[in-house]
């Protein structure tokens, strides 16, 4: 089943969206301002139609602002970013937390959820789906989030929302841990990196490919989309063998994952559209820094040089 069955949609790209700049996080509370906020929508609005937001924080009130006063062509994929309520102990990399501070975020939950019915009544114009959180449930992840809190949340958007209702997580849960939470939401959300996966570049379309395939047997009678893929360029080695990543092989990727979209009719977002420098360890090459299309000073890497040739010109006008 597609996800154009369950909802109108036009045809269209569709990519992951947060517009954090050099000194700007959502840990430090620096978020973009209007008109960096416009610059990054006029340069995706040349390519893609659909966006993907994960946080109903400062920076989603302003895109949507955007979008709304410039009259962008632009449809929302909208999320809660739900933080960790139980710990978990299988995180490589934290996720302990006090037993109070895991009381906070229950209840900041509760109230990003209610922020995302609000925004979905805002701009029912321009939201066309909603999402409870962002790989809250596999087992590596420093957030998690029960199951039950997930489908309760579900619940929550689907009494004060119209808008079609998912949660975006990796696609190996799907197989397991969420079979209930499938049957609760109105279609199915799923992540899959080969890189991530060791995969070389001859294997990742292939891979993409079963792991879509592997959730949408699973569950017939549900849309699935693909609400990240993408291919790093740069790497510290940790997780990510540097000789792997580069840009070369993200257009390869990004080509044969948008070639593949179109032809199969899988909405597939694209992660992601900016390098964002806040995320991941303080060290530069760290891999969750470099996952963008375009650099963090919204310069085209290659897969996009020939699609924004005007890009080009004015950073080498400015050097």
């Amino acid at each position: 089943m597609k996800l154009s069955e369950l909802i109108h949609i036009k045809s269209g790209n569709a990519i992951c969206y947060s517009g954090f700049r050099h000194g700007q996080s959502p840990d430090t509370g620096v978020f973009p301002d209007y008109e960096q906020v416009r610059e990054d929508l006029l340069i995706l609005a040349k390519n893609w139609k659909y966006l993907r937001l994960y946080d109903c924080d400062k920076q989603t009130d302003l895109v949507l602002e955007v979008i709304r006063t410039e009259k962008l062509d632009f449809q929302v994929m909208l999320g809660a970013y739900i933080g960790a309520e139980v710990n978990n102990h299988g995180c490589p990399w934290g996720g302990i937390y006090a037993e109070e501070q895991l009381k906070e975020n229950k209840a900041r939950n509760v109230k990003q959820i209610e922020k995302l019915i609000i925004l979905a009544n805002q701009y029912p114009d321009i939201i066309f789906s909603l999402s409870v959180g962002n790989e809250a449930t596999v087992d590596w992840t420093d957030h998690y989030v029960p199951v039950d809190s997930v489908i309760d949340y579900v619940r929550m958007v689907k009494k004060g929302a119209r808008q079609p209702v998912t949660f975006c997580e990796n696609y190996l849960p799907w197989h397991s841990k969420l079979k209930e939470l499938a049957e609760e939401v109105d279609f199915i959300s799923i992540h899959t990196y080969p890189v991530w996966e060791y995969k070389n570049i001859h294997e990742a379309l292939e891979y993409t490919r079963q792991n879509y395939n592997s959730v949408a047997e699973k569950y017939p009678h549900k849309p699935v989309v693909i609400t990240e893929a993408g291919w790093a360029t740069n790497s510290n080695g940790r997780g990510i063998e540097p000789s792997n990543v580069n840009e070369e092989l993200q257009e390869v990727y990004y080509n044969d994952l948008v070639n593949w979209s179109e032809q199969e009719g899988v909405m597939t977002f694209v992660f992601e559209a900016f390098d964002e420098p806040w995320k991941g360890s303080p060290e530069p090459m760290e891999p969750e820094k470099h996952w963008g299309l375009f650099t963090v000073d919204r310069t085209p890497k290659k897969v996009m040089q020939e699609l924004y040739p005007e890009l080009i010109e004015m950073k080498k006008s400015k050097v």
